[in-house]
């Protein structure tokens, strides 16, 4: 197994090669039933058709090998893990968000199984105000009640406040660094019971032992977003990684949520709404958004209201759990934290809406899917 592990590490850092085109690699392999220690040990890498430049790279990582073989038993004794993207622990989020463009290993410390969890992701400013970190607070703790993990990206403001908010309420997170895991020494040694414990996984894909950068903190931005199956942005300025972040995921179809900031803010927040982010109120619940734009400017003015019943949002909130099972007109309201909905109020706005059973038992009624199937994501096949 470490050999094989080997060949995996020398593939992720053989330099001046794009992630895709190392997983196209991986993929050729796969169709051919061969391993990518086939790959290496070939003296033509099976035939693939590469470019000059791309063969003279990989000679060059495979007389490399046995610095790989060193760097890989050397992480093994102290407890990492190395986890290839065609390993079932690699975390099915993070492959059907970026596909191609999915890290070729992840390096990790702790519960590997948080892998395999539903997640969220709480972004924003370095810089983040009271509003912000309120939000964030209430986020994280809406997310460990319904024990889904907080991916962080261990900066100050925002990040380490989701990070610290989820263990506060003893839900799970990931910690998604901007350098090598072998240089985090000291956050591993702070948050030792916690990873022991299984509440924190620590989580790398760059070279082990590079240090923290501005780079890397960048590149890291990707892999927090890829983690997750939803996104939560507390505060954005108009350029930065929250800002590139959110506007990337706008435009690859993902639902955003964004915090609907006070009037007097100074934040892009408003921005991001309007360019199809899903607004949210400060304890992350819907927001229905009344906007106006002023001719001269581009300024927009906010007016936050209650979600109407005949607002789309709801409705597929209301779906999305009853995709989980049966439940009563209480037990939805409930669940989604609609306390302003009564139960007569709940039962009208189900009467309305398509694919929706519904089942007596006894006195009280429950409501379920008529079909539970949903469209299939596009996977990568490895």
């Amino acid at each position: 197994m470490n050999q094989e592990l080997t060949y995996w590490v020398a593939l992720a850092h053989t330099p001046k090669m794009w992630t895709a085109r190392k997983n196209e690699i991986i993929a050729y392999c796969f169709q051919r039933e061969k391993t990518i220690v086939d790959f290496f040990s070939s003296d033509q890498f099976l035939g693939m058709s590469l470019t000059p430049q791309e063969a003279v790279l990989l000679q060059q990582t495979k007389s490399e090998l046995a610095n790989y073989a060193f760097m890989v038993e050397e992480l093994l004794d102290q407890g990492f893990d190395i986890i290839p993207v065609t390993s079932q622990e690699y975390s099915p989020t993070l492959k059907s968000n970026l596909k191609y463009s999915s890290p070729i290993v992840l390096y990790t410390k702790g519960n590997k199984q948080i892998l395999h969890e539903k997640s969220i992701a709480i972004v924003g400013s370095r810089n983040a105000n009271e509003n912000s970190l309120k939000f964030t607070d209430n986020v994280a703790k809406k997310a460990s009640m319904e024990y889904k993990v907080v991916v962080s990206g261990f900066a100050k403001g925002v990040d380490k406040q989701a990070l610290d908010s989820a263990l506060a309420y003893k839900g799970q997170s990931i910690i998604v660094l901007p350098q090598g895991i072998t240089t985090f020494s000291s956050g591993i040694k702070k948050y030792y019971k916690q990873i022991v414990g299984g509440d924190v996984l620590v989580l790398s894909t760059f070279h082990p032992k590079l240090p923290w950068s501005v780079d890397l903190a960048m590149a890291r931005n990707s892999i927090i977003y890829g983690l997750a199956s939803e996104i939560y942005a507390a505060q954005s300025d108009d350029k930065g990684g929250t800002w590139s972040g959110v506007t990337e995921g706008l435009k690859k179809g993902r639902k955003v949520y964004v915090r609907v900031p006070e009037k007097k803010e100074k934040c892009a927040n408003k921005i991001l709404i309007s360019m199809g982010a899903a607004p949210v109120d400060i304890e992350g619940n819907d927001a229905y958004i009344i906007q106006s734009i002023r001719k001269k400017d581009v300024e927009l003015n906010f007016t936050v209201t209650l979600p109407s019943v005949n607002d789309s949002s709801i409705e597929d909130r209301i779906y999305d759990f009853l995709s989980k099972g049966t439940y009563s007109s209480k037990q939805i309201i409930d669940g989604l934290n609609l306390s302003n909905y009564s139960i007569q109020k709940m039962s009208s706005i189900l009467s309305k809406m398509k694919n929706i059973n519904k089942i007596k038992e006894g006195k009280s009624t429950k409501y379920s899917l008529l079909s539970t199937k949903r469209p299939t994501q596009l996977s990568l096949m490895l």
